[in-house]
């Protein structure tokens, strides 16, 4: 793995301190606030260790109640809520600075036969030919503040190639689609529960943004308070996040300052392994212009 790869590995794996209890350290990517995706995938790492190994996470749902603090470790807190003869649910509470800043409740099961179907992947051009997310970020580093290149510009543990083009620093209004291929920049363990903390993780990149698409604006835009309020994920099949998976995006409504997006993830095969719905916050600040 890469060293980017092997600290995002790290951080998802988490501290036991005690029983139904784990400490989790942050990591600072240069947001107003601490990055969804890292309280995602902790959550479901802290859940994911108080259920027995024949059980996999197939769902998970949560809000996020209070912005995070990148500086500070997180808390969290796990309710063993039921075992049952199939199923396994846990609640999870992350905390910081005494308070709770993200709730969620994961569903696991064991594997077990029945009908099958799926929607079909979209037909788009393949990674291989396309620009990562960090090179477009590097080619417009003028555009963003002196204070938060570095976090920007530096090596990523996911390698995030968009499809659909749409240019973020100059942002026009498009339809409310996006897709782009993503993957961890380095092999991961073979563990299937360690590809479902970074497929975790990597679900809140694109989603909020997507729902802005329509109305020219992006998290650039220093009038622009974006944060997301829920998220939804569904894991269909094993999946292997070290290998590119497409996500695809689209935000079917908007309004009252809350943007709603759902998103499918395919692998190269085109199986759906991985279905998501998020809503969040897309404010505009009249006092920030």
């Amino acid at each position: 793995m890469t060293q980017v790869l092997d600290d995002l590995v790290a951080l998802l794996s988490l501290e036991s301190i005690e029983e139904n209890l784990f400490r989790g350290v942050s990591q600072d990517l240069g947001f107003r606030q601490l990055f969804g995706g890292q309280v995602l995938g902790q959550s479901l790492s802290a859940a994911s260790q108080t259920v027995e190994d024949e059980r996999h996470v197939h769902s998970l749902h949560g809000y996020f109640l209070r912005p995070g603090d990148a500086g500070l470790p997180v808390v969290y807190t796990v309710d063993r809520v039921r075992d049952g003869g199939s199923f396994s649910t846990r609640r999870v509470t992350a905390i910081q600075k005494g308070q709770p800043i993200f709730t969620c409740s994961a569903s696991f099961q064991s594997d077990e036969g029945g009908f099958e179907h799926q929607i079909t992947m979209p037909e788009v051009p393949g990674p291989e030919n396309l620009p990562s997310e960090l090179e477009i970020t590097r080619q417009n580093a003028h555009l963003i503040s002196e204070r938060m290149r570095d976090k920007f510009l530096c090596d990523k543990p996911i390698e995030i190639r968009p499809v659909t083009a749409n240019n973020p620093y100059d942002p026009k209004p498009g339809e409310p689609v996006k897709h782009v291929w993503f993957r961890a920049d380095g092999n991961l363990p073979d563990i299937r529960a360690i590809h479902k903390y970074v497929l975790a993780y990597a679900s809140d990149f694109g989603l909020l943004t997507t729902s802005m698409l329509p109305h020219g604006v992006s998290v650039w835009q220093k009038f622009m308070q974006v944060a997301s309020l829920d998220h939804s994920l569904w894991f269909h099949r094993d999946l292997r996040a070290d290998d590119w998976l497409l996500y695809s995006m689209d935000s079917p409504w908007s309004g009252n300052a809350r943007g709603f997006s759902r998103g499918s993830i395919f692998n190269r095969a085109g199986q759906l392994v991985a279905s998501v719905a998020q809503e969040g916050l897309t404010r505009v600040r009249e006092d920030w212009k």
